[in-house]
């Protein structure tokens, strides 16, 4: 982004573990650096698909309080507008198990719903028509233009990377821990909500070394939520 007399200011956040999203306020962002990949045959550096983790999450830092709980969570046609049009501009949607349930357990039909929303109706048809991939070692089968994998979740999800396509988005605590870990998340994005819970699922596994972040994109939505984006510092 830039100060008013042109410099340009770079926002650099860096964040450590142990091992044991009032007025609209827009910051300007910079472009996100995008992982590369050697095409075969040539030796030339292409960019490989951008994977971004993004969820709701509290002030403390939980997508879920204790029991699965995400009463805590602020309704907000803003906030389902944002995910709705990331939804669109995705490519491939990545679930876990436990993050496909709650989804598939509504919106295949949310569109034919008496009491549904235009946003709700928008959402549902945008979401059955997304490519999706489901992981899972316990699920039968999938449906609404969906694959499941049931081996290694973060080669398969490398693999994806290095192919040609739109971005992907990942979801689920479990399924984005183990990429964030593997070190294959290009971006972040964190919907918080102003609330403490307290304990539950973090939106954040445990690491083993620091991960460096730029921030990208900030703003504060009517209904009290913070957006924020930071891509991975490469």
């Amino acid at each position: 982004m830039e100060n008013p007399d042109g410099h340009r200011l770079v926002h650099r956040t860096r964040v450590r573990t142990t091992s044991c999203a009032t007025a609209l306020c827009r910051r300007r962002w910079l472009p996100a650096r995008r992982s590369v990949r050697v095409r075969p045959g040539c030796g030339r550096l292409e960019p490989m698909r951008k994977l971004t983790y993004g969820m709701n999450l509290s002030l403390d830092g939980y997508i879920a309080a204790p029991g699965d709980d995400i009463g805590w969570s602020v309704p907000s046609d803003e906030l389902f507008q944002f995910w709705s049009d990331r939804l669109q501009a995705t490519g491939l949607s990545l679930y876990g198990r436990k993050l496909w349930q709650t989804m598939s357990s509504h919106w295949p039909t949310g569109d034919q719903r008496p009491d549904a929303t235009p946003q709700e109706i928008e959402f549902a048809r945008r979401w059955r028509d997304r490519e999706k991939v489901v992981f899972s070692s316990t699920t039968d089968e999938v449906d609404w233009n969906t694959r499941l994998v049931t081996g290694d979740a973060v080669a398969e999800i490398a693999r994806l990377k290095s192919e040609d396509g739109g971005p992907m988005d990942i979801g689920g605590a479990t399924l984005a821990g183990a990429a964030v870990r593997a070190g294959l998340i290009d971006e972040y994005v964190l919907a918080t909500a102003p609330v403490l819970v307290g304990g539950g699922t973090p939106f954040f596994p445990v690491l083993d070394s620091w991960v460096n972040l730029n921030l990208v994109e900030t703003r504060t939505l009517p209904c009290g939520v913070i957006l924020t984006r930071y891509e991975t510092r490469r």
